[in-house]
């Protein structure tokens, strides 16, 4: 009498059982996961922009890097630099920080009025290139303000959802589970968007 034959669950590549199996969702970068995802990014193309000699090329690497920084400074100084203030009463750490991002706002809008005609346009991108690095190291280094923010135990899970949806609305307007694709590493924003003080922040002209 021939046996009853039995179903078996099918097998990955890997070898495990796909019995049971469903898709999980990658979890969201913490916060400062997120900022130092948006630093490689800009060094990357600044590097690039170094290497060019395309001035069209030059043109669309120095848009991508002054509009990444512009989000960049905005998510950091409405989000991350008030909670970071708020948790470890940093103050020179914060202020320096801030006064570091004036000024390279200042050049970015310098950038962004001019073009590879002008023959300090290159200049200028070196010298926003230079002030990125010194500010990257400050927030990066071992006592730095990141480093300070784990000791402190802030929510960076939580702020680096904020974050998220916050980069979204200025990449794009992207809100909630929208499907916009948000480049320089940012997650899609999950869940409902902040809300009190830093929702009437981006109100705020930019």
């Amino acid at each position: 009498m021939a046996r009853a034959k039995t179903k078996r669950a099918g097998k990955r590549p890997n070898g495990r059982s796909t019995r049971g199996t469903r898709s999980v969702r990658p979890a969201a970068k913490d916060a400062i996961a997120l900022l130092k995802a948006d630093h490689r990014q800009v060094e990357q193309w600044f590097e690039q922009f170094e290497k060019s000699r395309s001035d069209e090329r030059k043109s669309q690497l120095a848009g991508q890097i002054c509009k990444a920084l512009k989000v960049h400074t905005t998510i950091e100084e409405e989000i991350f630099y008030p909670a970071f203030l708020e948790a470890t009463k940093e103050e020179d750490l914060h202020h320096e920080a801030a006064i570091e991002h004036d000024g390279a706002k200042k050049l970015i809008a310098q950038i962004e009025a001019s073009g590879p005609e002008d023959d300090y346009y290159d200049a200028r991108v070196k010298v926003l290139s230079e002030m990125i690095k010194h500010h990257v190291k400050e927030e990066e280094q071992r006592d730095g303000m990141f480093a300070k923010a784990r000791a402190a135990r802030m929510d960076l899970e939580g702020l680096g959802e904020q974050l998220a949806s916050r980069k979204a609305q200025l990449q794009g307007g992207a809100t909630g589970e929208d499907e916009a694709e948000v480049p320089m590493g940012a997650d899609r924003p999950r869940g409902r968007e902040r809300s009190g003080s830093v929702q009437r922040m981006s109100s705020r002209g930019r």
